[in-house]
């Protein structure tokens, strides 16, 4: 070793005997330092300043009770990797050698992008040489939370979804019965109801919306592991993961992991803040990211599918895009903000009042828009028949103009008819006249629900199909399909014939006569 070397590593070594050696003696560099044993002594007298870490053991007892683990019997005909793509669409045929694979990377939470759902795990059967084989049943776990007495219970849509049999597990460890009310896809929402009446432990929605930062809990049934409880904070709001239409998720970094859909994030105070939905994962566990709806959105969504079977959306009529900063300096707008109209239809709401391609909508109701993706969920959220005011900027000035909103098209769940007749409940089938949900058809009834494991469900009828004749007489009402069942039966007829009508075009379909 060099002698410079030597002499550096020397005076290193040198510096920290020297350094204890002057401690001792009281001077480091000009700092007085008192003596050893005095020091020791100031040390151990003073207070300590560690701090207090939060426990959530109170907030926990509290909303623990009403949290349930949800148990979906699930059927399918076709196996499917994570994201819900088929063995076809990777280039698959069934009874392939890759088909174990296959199934093994779907259980083991396979994805195909960043978002990952949790909570489904399906077996779908293929007989040998890709003949049908027998229907096989896998079972689908979820979580969910009670928002009633009388056993009304939140979940995801994607964790009921496709269940034959619904039931959920208390967190006193009771097995229950549940229906599904009702759905709402955009929102990946669902709510559930036990066949028995309670009461049951409750929670209730915040009034607030979190901050960044604050303190969340999240429980639920990850793999299977009910009553599970983990927390974190909220990392993000306002996030947009392509999910569906009204995105806004709150992000949050409380380990969340497959089973969790469906469960509620609490704040301190024992208040649901979000609905667990959707984690970003590379291999489907938790990495810290999960995404949960927001109380403000599930509240009105809860509400629609509990008084009214479905979801009211108000309907503008415009097709929007958003605001860039080379438009806003092209029209005049001091920045990129709002909503461009793209194109307009004269017989929407939107041209009835006088709005125009090339118009940028600035505000909705005196509140700013923020961008194209803020005023469609703005706008959704308001109630079909209400009238808005809407500034737009349009000729290098803004200008107000007055909107009654109509009812967004293609709401196949809008409404849940009461007259759908005990023999059209023994089919399964929640029906409504097809004129009165928005975007379905003129003439003939709509199918607005369909019974898990019922006669209906089996023979794929879907929420959407039209039913435009029962038994070679058209159809306009709930009533005329009920007398149409009816007739049948007195005839004789073990069967019933329906045509329908859906986005795949007309087809038959014979179903089974209900006995009285």
């Amino acid at each position: 070793m060099p002698r410079a070397r030597r002499r550096a590593r020397t005076s290193v070594l040198l510096g920290a005997a020297a350094i204890g050696a002057i401690a001792a003696a009281g001077v480091v560099e000009g700092l007085v330092l008192p003596p050893y044993n005095q020091a020791v002594a100031q040390t151990a007298a003073a207070p300590s300043q560690t701090a207090v870490q939060p426990s959530f053991a109170d907030v926990v007892a509290k909303v623990k009770p009403a949290v349930v683990s949800v148990r979906v019997k699930v059927a399918e005909d076709q196996p499917t990797g994570a994201g819900g793509m088929s063995m076809e669409e990777f280039g698959l045929e069934p009874g392939s050698p890759m088909e174990r694979f296959f199934r093994r990377f779907q259980q083991d939470g396979g994805t195909a992008g960043p978002r990952q759902r949790q909570g489904m795990d399906e077996d779908r059967g293929e007989g040998p040489r890709g003949r049908p084989g027998p229907r096989r049943f896998g079972e689908a776990q979820g979580s969910g939370f009670f928002i009633s007495k009388d056993g009304y219970i939140v979940t995801n849509n994607h964790v009921v979804e496709k269940g034959m049999n619904v039931e959920v597990i208390t967190d006193d460890g009771r097995t229950l019965k549940a229906k599904v009310v009702g759905t709402d896809p955009k929102t990946d929402l669902a709510l559930l109801k036990t066949v028995e009446n309670g009461p049951y432990p409750t929670v209730s929605f915040g009034s607030a919306m979190p901050r960044i930062g604050d303190w969340v809990i999240a429980v639920g049934n990850p793999f299977g592991l009910g009553g599970t409880v983990t927390a974190g904070i909220v990392s993000a709001r306002g996030r947009d993961i392509g999910a569906g239409p009204y995105d806004d998720f709150i992000q949050i970094d409380a380990p969340v992991n497959r089973g969790n859909s469906g469960g509620p994030t609490f704040n301190l105070a024992g208040e649901v803040v979000g609905i667990n939905t959707a984690i970003a994962s590379p291999s489907g566990g938790s990495v810290g990211i999960a995404f949960a709806i927001p109380s403000e959105t599930a509240q009105k969504i809860v509400a629609d599918i509990r008084d009214h079977g479905g979801v009211h959306r108000g309907f503008l009529g415009v097709q929007i895009q958003p605001v860039t900063a080379d438009i806003a300096d092209g029209i005049g707008l001091s920045k990129p903000e709002g909503a461009l109209v793209a194109k307009v239809d004269p017989d929407t709401p939107a041209g009835r009042a006088g709005v125009k391609t090339g118009d940028a909508i600035t505000a909705l109701n005196g509140k700013g828009v923020k961008d194209a993706r803020e005023l469609s969920r703005e706008v959704a959220g308001l109630e079909p028949g209400s009238t808005v005011t809407l500034t737009v900027w349009r000729d290098g000035k803004s200008q107000e103009l007055s909107v009654k909103l109509g009812k967004l098209p293609g709401e196949k769940t809008a409404s849940r008819s009461d007259d759908k007749g005990a023999d059209v409940g023994k089919l399964g089938l929640s029906l409504a006249p097809a004129d009165s949900v928005g975007g379905a058809a003129a003439k003939g009834v709509v199918v607005v629900g369909v019974e898990p494991g019922s006669p209906a469900e089996e023979k794929g009828l879907k929420p959407g199909d039209v039913i435009a004749e029962v038994a070679g007489k058209a159809v306009e009402t709930p009533q005329d399909v009920k007398s149409a069942i009816a007739q049948s039966r007195k005839d004789g007829k073990k069967a019933v014939l329906m045509r329908l009508e859906s986005q795949k075009g007309s087809r038959f379909l014979a179903i089974q006569v209900p006995t009285a």
